[in-house]
């Protein structure tokens, strides 16, 4: 038996992203490990988190909060990673080759939260 997040294609490809995230933290310096890093490691693994705890939810707005925040924590993710760049830990070619995945996330994401959204409407405008 599955879960329901296990069955979620956003849930699937922010797992894959996690992987290249994790990869390329090992460009950084040494002694950003437990500084920038650990901030990194944190709000990607957030993301598939977030989303694997909003699937569990049962009412619609609890669902989209947490579907919010995992857009947030990929946000703050990608964010990161561009200081990353910015202090050249890594290259700006490892930021190009992992943002087509942020962008597939993001996409993923947006249409879970408009669905949701969509139906949060129609159950408001249905009631008597």
């Amino acid at each position: 038996m599955a879960y329901a997040f296990e069955n979620m294609k956003a849930w699937q490809e922010s797992r894959k992203l996690v992987v290249e995230v994790y990869r390329l933290l090992d460009e950084f310096p040494r002694f950003e490990t437990y500084a920038l890093c650990d901030q990194i490691r944190r709000a990607i693994v957030s993301v598939p988190s977030n989303l694997a705890e909003g699937s569990g939810r049962l009412s619609i707005k609890e669902q989209l909060h947490f579907y919010e925040i995992a857009y947030g924590s990929l946000m703050e993710s990608y964010n990161q990673l561009i200081i990353a760049v910015d202090l050249k830990y890594i290259s700006e070619k490892s930021l190009e080759t992992i943002r087509p995945q942020i962008d597939v996330v993001a996409r993923m994401m947006n249409g879970l939260r408009s669905s949701l959204k969509k139906k949060m409407e129609e159950t408001v405008n249905c009631k008597p």
